[in-house]
């Protein structure tokens, strides 16, 4: 069916004049507030019609559906879907693989601390332990982090 052959007219103001009624008895029942939402509902068909608004409807419509007809039954096009649907679940595990990357490199560079770290002493090159002073900051919240307060309530709870 295609758009020239319907009717539009008289099927948009029985609309209307559909849902004006209803918007009256919501008026009557409710309240003015539900009566003027009513009455703002039912102005739309009638809107959509003067204001060619309903053909654009009528191709969007018409375009969804056929997409979703050649969507159904086509195996190209399912074939397609399962590509997006790996596609998608490559970005996450690689996402997810980065992020471990990324975590284990930050380990590495200020996590591995000295062998004689824990004794105090001044390691073979004869420099200071640099690591101790950056875990005591790690471990006081500053006064500039957002989420100092949370993480003190979490940890009072039990959860971190």
């Amino acid at each position: 069916m295609t758009f020239d052959q319907i009717a539009w007219l008289p099927l948009c103001a029985g609309l209307t004049a559909v849902g004006a009624a209803l918007a009256y008895l919501a008026f009557r029942r409710r309240g003015v507030t539900a009566g003027l939402r009513g009455t703002a509902w039912a102005l739309l068909p009638l809107a959509a019609y003067l204001t060619g608004a309903l053909r654009t409807l009528w191709t969007i419509g018409s375009a969804a559906v056929s997409f979703v007809t050649g969507l159904v039954l086509s195996p190209s096009v399912w074939a397609g879907v399962a590509l997006t649907g790996l596609s998608a679940v490559l970005f996450f595990v690689s996402g997810a693989l980065r992020g471990r990357t990324l975590s284990r490199a930050r380990r590495s560079k200020g996590g591995a601390a000295p062998a004689d770290a824990g004794t105090g002493a001044p390691s073979a090159a004869g420099s200071r332990d640099v690591t101790r002073p950056i875990e005591l900051k790690a471990a006081q919240p500053t006064a500039n982090d957002d989420f100092s307060d949370i993480e003190d309530i979490l940890k009072r709870r039990g959860i971190s």
